[in-house]
């Protein structure tokens, strides 16, 4: 039985029918590398994150939410689709100068919307489809590809977007001074600053002028903190003086910085009238980055942010790249003052609900009444009866596979979570009530339990695998797939 605790939710019958005023707006704030433990109010010792901290104050902070991929871009695709990465062929971060990338075949979230009659725009990192990080011949700023110019992949314009300011992947050379943002296509060139606050400034911008006040609006903010290469302002870092750990201070100070940005955001909605009608949607795209086997960095690589890299899992098992907990599950904020008002939802409450990445997707077409798209599967829920206070019965189970490391699979079902390697033959069975950490595989002690999730984990793994083929995926990769999908099957 799912064990859910939503402390001091409920104070109002749900029978009683009640309709929002006018249409909601859409924030989705992601961040990038941040781990479960990676704020104040989730249990961090030292992080100074007032911002953030607050949403959850005024909405409802979820202790058991999850990405969709313990690496960025599929989770993001997931977010965009509804969808689970591989369905999508986004099985991996998507590389420079690759022809990984979300198909134009994906219906998205900001085109549903956009027929919906919504404003959509796009603030910070992208990297769902072609980008380089080659520098121009003689030039000093970075190119940047991936919104037009690639004939063979999508535009933002196609994916849905009437405005956005963005980097194909993670801000260059640094968070410090970036020279890879593109604004409605244009190269801005080298930016004074620091990145967080240069896409809050584009944000605020954008409300008080391109905003059009006869529509609802939809907006991702992505975030590029606290991913590597790690460039914190100083100003930031004045909060931990006490530390003596410089690396230290730079990681804790860079979730300053988002949380910075992210109170500008807010001041910027109160200023134009819209919080109490604006649904903010926050979350990280996987755990943090950290120690790993494969080498791809050096933690004393300055020039990268290695030893910068400080991320906290909150004890949990596993870290980017990881199924287990510490690499996929994220802290979780929804704020929307005006729906929880109505449907009775106290503000600061808890909720041990399982969440996804996927969620997104089915939740924001809900409360804005635009049918799901019916030719396709949507692995996401909406979790409007959540955000209501009534009961919520998930129809498909939170499922992932990964690209990296031995157990690449996994399934929740309510408190139970079961991870397989790839080629289905190794497992392991996890209480994540009683053991949140994953200590103790329980596969021999609960023999019928783990009979019936490893036949469903599998069946919903060659479901998944038997839909998601592109051209794209490598021979290597198929090698390391079952047999079924390698022939076809």
């Amino acid at each position: 039985m799912i064990l859910v605790v939503i402390l001091s939710l409920f104070g109002c019958s749900y029978e009683k029918k009640v309709k929002l005023p006018k249409k909601t707006n859409f924030i989705q704030i992601l961040t990038d590398d941040q781990g479960w433990g990676d704020l104040g109010s989730f249990g961090h010792q030292y992080i100074h994150s007032p911002n953030v901290d607050q949403l959850a104050k005024d909405g409802i902070k979820f202790t058991h939410c999850y990405s969709s991929a313990s690496v960025c871009s599929p989770a993001r695709a997931s977010i965009m689709t509804g969808r689970t990465p591989y369905r999508t062929g986004v099985y991996r971060w998507v590389p420079a100068n690759h022809e990984i990338h979300l198909p134009a075949s994906e219906i998205t979230l900001p085109q549903l919307l956009q027929k919906a009659g919504y404003q959509t725009a796009h603030f910070g990192k992208w990297h769902l489809s072609h980008y380089s990080e080659e520098r121009a011949d003689g030039e000093e700023q970075y190119k940047n590809y991936g919104y037009g110019e690639d004939p063979d992949q999508p535009s933002m314009e196609d994916y849905g977007y009437d405005y956005w300011f963005a980097t194909g992947n993670v801000a260059r050379p640094s968070h410090k001074k970036p020279q890879n943002f593109f604004l409605n296509g244009k190269a801005m060139g080298t930016i004074e600053g620091f990145s967080a606050q240069i896409v809050a400034d584009q944000v605020v911008d954008w409300m008080d002028n391109h905003r059009e006040e006869d529509k609802p609006f939809f907006m991702t903010l992505w975030l590029h903190e606290p991913h590597g290469p790690i460039e914190t302002d100083s100003v930031f870092m004045t909060h931990y003086d006490e530390l003596k750990d410089e690396s230290l201070k730079q990681y804790l100070g860079n979730v300053t910085q988002l949380d910075a940005a992210v109170g500008s955001v807010i001041q910027a909605l109160e200023k134009i009238g819209e919080t109490d009608n604006t649904l903010v949607w926050f979350t990280s795209d996987n755990g943090p980055e950290g120690p790993h086997p494969y080498g791809w960095f050096n933690l004393d690589d300055k020039t990268f942010g290695g030893s910068r890299f400080r991320g906290s899992t909150g004890g949990l098992r596993g870290r980017k790249r990881h199924s287990h907990e510490g690499g996929i599950r994220v802290p979780g904020i929804i704020k929307w003052p005006e729906g929880l008002k109505l449907y009775g939802v106290k503000s600061g409450s808890v909720s041990a609900e399982p969440i996804i990445g996927a969620d997104v997707f089915p939740t924001f077409l809900d409360i804005a009444g635009v049918s799901l798209p019916e030719n396709r599967v949507i692995d996401g829920s909406s979790i409007l009866p959540v955000l209501q206070g009534q009961p919520f019965n998930r129809e498909r189970p939170l499922y992932w596979r990964n690209n990296f490391n031995e157990m690449k699979i996994a399934l929740r079902i309510g408190d139970w979570k079961i991870l397989g390697n790839s080629m289905r033959e190794n497992f392991e069975l996890y209480n994540l009530i009683i053991d949140p950490r994953e200590t103790t595989d329980l596969s021999a002690h609960e023999p019928e339990r783990f009979e019936t999730m490893k036949r469903e984990l599998i069946a919903y793994d060659k479901e998944v695998l038997a839909e998601g083929r592109p051209d794209w995926y490598p021979e290597k990769m198929k090698s390391k797939l079952p047999l079924e999908v390698n022939q076809g099957q």
